[in-house]
């Protein structure tokens, strides 16, 4: 047994304090902190925020050796029990980190318990020290002691801890028990301000959560109970899947707009999904995980991909959105891939998959012309796989069961060659295709595919001519590019990131708006700007108006044949 004590009574410190209290085995022990935590692939370095190490075997004092970032090496004088004390900055708000004020606390426990030598597969008791008037929220067995109990290593980093004066709300599903906590980062504590703006989300929730369950073709949840943890911010989106939990962030903006519901909904959707898809069917990679080091898994596409899709046709099938908002957030996902030019020379979607850990967390100005993320990518892959199979009879929800009876339901991590034999055991046409669509850069033929069940693409061209970049006001007054999209006119003409546009033609460029203005396409015009404090003339010329957005649209000459194909795809029934 390992006894993990944490100390969140001074929850303005922003400081929590560890105890971790076990009996050593062997006479040298190595300690680690993970680096990263499962369901986000980024080595985030968590012993940064890690301080004040103090080891103790009864009234001596141990002094372990560094031997490396986040391990220690240390050397026992007897098999006494040891105590280890450190405190951890709890200050990052993300569902992957530690966060703890006077108003709530949050924990990943992967940024806060160190790894004994030894003893993963042992037991480790949890006990909170929470302020006053401060509960709980731990998706572990509760102990007749007040602590909760993991059966070893892996349950308790897979338990995210939240504590605070918010409310516990109850609901079930197929008779399994679910809890809802939501702490508002804007409101008082303990208000439970959206369950008043919308009274039926619990029921709307638990409709959700058996949709899962009916796309899985199974009776009862995963999990034999399950605990929903929402932070309602001022902005932040996000969700992290657990066993039998899961984390949301979602914004007080987004819901403001009119399908905000619908897409907090939807993120639940995807988060409760991965109990079944990643959680228990999870690639052989990570069985089991390696907290320390990256992993290559390259079916991140599968795993993310197949979720983001369903997760838009889960609250139709709960009955909580219409077929219009279904095709208007496929349209969403398909405009933006449409118009991220990275998908044509920067990734395919294996690559997608194989570079997460160096690249999809750590976005900057070029990404978009560098890289295609694998949750967008795979999310349209599956829109596509799914339309293939139903071509063949079939569709995607039964080749997801087919590998969850196979793999998921007996914990046997998949192969990338478990999945395609799973495709082509449904669609023999899969068997070059898929392969094909997984490292080439050409796209499926969306409009055939899309066709099939009565819908169209039709692009928008911009007002303006295409100039390929994107300029920012800043709080000083200059207008600074922010983006040059590679191979444009502007990237042609030598414009980089971070110069200041000044004058078109001599014209005072003080907006956004004025180069829309003042734009010609296919004349040469010069482009004054001031770069590291010198200013210069560019020859720049603008391409004729670009495709600037995609939209998906019902087709009016679309026959019965394709009507009933749309209304099978959007309830998830084969053909």
């Amino acid at each position: 047994m390992v006894d993990l004590s944490l100390d969140l009574s001074e929850p303005h410190s922003h400081l929590v304090h560890v105890c971790l209290r076990c009996t050593p085995t062997t006479p040298v022990l190595r300690l680690r902190l993970p680096a990263w935590t499962p369901g986000s692939y980024l080595i985030r370095d968590y012993a940064r925020h890690l301080e004040g190490l103090e080891i103790r075997q009864g009234d001596q004092r141990l002094l372990p050796s560094r031997i490396d970032p986040s391990g220690w090496r240390l050397e026992l004088p007897s098999g006494e029990p040891l105590e280890i004390r450190y405190r951890v900055l709890a200050a990052d708000l993300t569902v992957r980190t530690c966060h703890l004020d006077g108003d709530h606390g949050f924990l990943a426990l992967a940024a806060l318990v160190l790894e004994v030598e030894g003893e993963r597969w042992a037991p480790h008791r949890l006990s909170l020290c929470l302020p006053e008037g401060w509960r709980p929220f731990v998706p572990l067995p509760l102990q007749a002691d007040g602590s909760w109990l993991a059966r070893d290593f892996d349950q308790l980093l897979d338990t995210p801890v939240e504590v605070g004066p918010h409310r516990e709300h109850h609901f079930s599903v197929a008779g399994v028990p679910h809890r809802w906590v939501c702490w508002d980062a804007m409101a008082a504590a303990a208000a439970d301000g959206l369950l008043m703006a919308r009274p039926t989300l619990l029921q709307d929730l638990a409709a959700v959560c058996e949709a899962c369950c009916r796309l899985m073709g199974e009776p009862v949840p995963a999990a034999p109970d399950y605990l929903f943890v929402l932070h309602l911010l001022d902005q932040g989106y996000g969700g992290l899947e657990h066993d039998t939990s899961t984390v949301l962030q979602f914004s007080h903006q987004s819901l403001r707009k009119p399908e905000g519901y619908r897409q907090l909904l939807q993120l639940a959707a995807h988060e409760y999904l991965h109990q079944w898809n990643v959680r228990r069917l999870r690639p052989a990679a990570l069985c089991p995980i390696d907290y320390h080091s990256p992993v290559i898994v390259s079916g991140l596409w599968f795993a993310e991909g197949v979720t983001s899709y369903f997760d838009q046709l889960l609250p139709h099938l709960a009955g909580l959105s219409s077929e219009d908002d279904v095709i208007e957030d496929f349209g969403t996902d398909l405009n933006r891939y449409l118009l991220t030019p990275g998908r044509f020379h920067g990734q395919s979607l294996r690559q997608s998959s194989e570079e997460a850990w160096v690249k999809l967390y750590r976005r900057e100005a070029n990404s978009d012309d560098s890289q295609i993320s694998y949750y967008l990518k795979g999310a349209i892959l599956s829109l596509v796989l799914d339309l293939e199979l139903r071509r063949a009879g079939s569709c995607l929800a039964q080749v997801l069961r087919d590998l969850w009876a196979s793999f998921g339901r007996w914990g046997r991590g998949y192969r990338e060659h478990d999945l395609l034999e799973a495709f082509t055991a449904r669609s023999p046409a899969l068997a070059d295709r898929l392969p094909a669509w997984l490292d080439g850069f050409e796209d499926p033929d969306l409009p055939a595919y899309l066709q099939d069940v009565g819908l169209r693409l039709e692009p928008q061209r911009a007002q303006a001519p295409h100039l390929g970049l994107k300029a920012s006001l800043q709080a000083g007054g200059a207008l600074e590019v922010v983006r040059v999209l590679r191979s444009g006119p502007a990237q042609r003409a030598g414009v980089v990131l971070g110069d200041e546009l000044i004058a078109l033609d001599g014209l005072r460029l003080r907006k956004p708006e004025d180069l829309s203005t003042l734009l010609q396409a296919d004349q040469r015009q010069s482009l004054t700007i001031c770069r590291r404090g010198h200013l210069r003339s560019l020859a720049i010329t603008a391409a004729p108006p670009a495709i600037e957005r995609w939209r998906l649209l019902l087709d009016p000459a679309a026959g019965p044949g394709e009507l009933e194909r749309r209304r099978q795809w959007l309830g998830v029934v084969p053909c």
